[in-house]
């Protein structure tokens, strides 16, 4: 197995803990606060999608769920972050089986637009049930979490909560796609009657894929609202799901390591762009369509090319 992903990813890692120590600047820090959990969530949505083959639009209505329950926690029923993350990620785990043990019975056709629906239902259910999530009004002044007395209050105190969640989360699907189960998902993904034909039954695989996959998603989505500061129903705007599908298929879809440099790379983009406001979006729009015409299989893909060729030249 080639280590030198995995040793870049921790360089990398290090690197991004040392933000807060490098620029005082709450802005910088916001950004590097969004890359860490964008890139998780990415992550997240790539095990569904990029491994097991579903495009979930459910990714959305878990963010949300994660979102609110988390905030709900603390502000409703007087629990802490910590608990609060939990609950969602336990809360989505559980709908997510709920949803994907008869969806996923049907063809994947039916599997993407039954996510969407939630994602959809979602939505409706944060800006109408008043009593609970206060509709359009939201949830604001979410207080900062604390862990051992030390209450993470400014903008650099709460980064090393986002890093330690993100590299705790990344390290776990790292683990759980380089190992057996990935790779079974990975051939369920490519040749599921050859599956089926081994004694494997695909069903469990995929489920157990989607829990997790929203488990994380909905984590993500609370560290993402304590950062915030304030939840309403904007939290599940589609721009989230746009920007975590782009992280996928910029990355390329079923490598691990490929996804998490798109998330960092795509996460700081706009922000680099911004030396021109009124045409940042164009110029980040033309780069991402510039991108998918030289590398139609995202960075992995075009990586994995790259170096097949010089394989092809050297056997020659």
């Amino acid at each position: 197995m080639n280590r030198l992903p995995l040793l870049l990813g921790i360089v990398a890692a290090l690197a991004f803990a040392a933000l807060p120590l490098v620029t005082s600047s709450n802005y910088v820090i916001g950004v590097g606060i969004s890359a860490l959990v964008f890139t998780v969530a990415a992550a997240a949505l790539n095990l569904i999608y990029g491994f097991t083959g579903l495009l979930s639009f459910a990714q959305l209505g878990f963010w949300g769920i994660g979102g609110y329950a988390t905030a709900l926690t603390v502000v409703t029923f007087g629990g802490s972050f910590w608990q609060g993350l939990v609950w969602a990620a336990l809360l989505n785990a559980v709908v997510a089986l709920a949803i994907g043990y008869p969806t996923l019975r049907t063809g994947r056709h039916a599997f993407v637009i039954v996510t969407l629906t939630f994602a959809l239902l979602v939505t409706l259910v944060a800006r109408d049930w008043v009593d609970l999530t206060r509709g359009p009004l939201g949830i604001p002044d979410l207080p900062r979490p604390s862990a051992f007395g030390h209450r993470f209050a400014s903008t650099a105190h709460y980064y090393w909560v986002a890093w330690g969640f993100s590299v705790l989360m990344l390290a776990f699907l790292y683990a759980l796609c380089s190992s057996r189960i990935g790779r079974t998902l990975v051939a369920i993904k490519q040749n599921e009657p050859l599956v089926r034909a081994q004694g494997i039954s695909p069903m469990p695989y995929k489920l157990a894929a989607f829990a997790i996959s929203a488990a994380v998603t909905g984590a993500a989505g609370g560290v993402y609202t304590f950062h915030l500061g304030i939840i309403d129903p904007l939290f599940l705007d589609f721009y989230y799901m746009q920007t975590f599908l782009i992280i996928v298929i910029i990355g390329g879809a079923g490598s691990f390591w490929g996804v998490v440099a798109a998330g960092v790379a795509l996460s700081a983009l706009p922000e680099v762009l911004r030396f021109s406001a009124d045409l940042r979006m164009i110029i980040y729009g033309v780069i991402l369509v510039a991108a998918m015409f030289v590398m139609p299989s995202g960075i992995a893909g075009w990586l994995r090319e790259r170096r097949l060729q010089r394989m092809r030249e050297a056997l020659r």
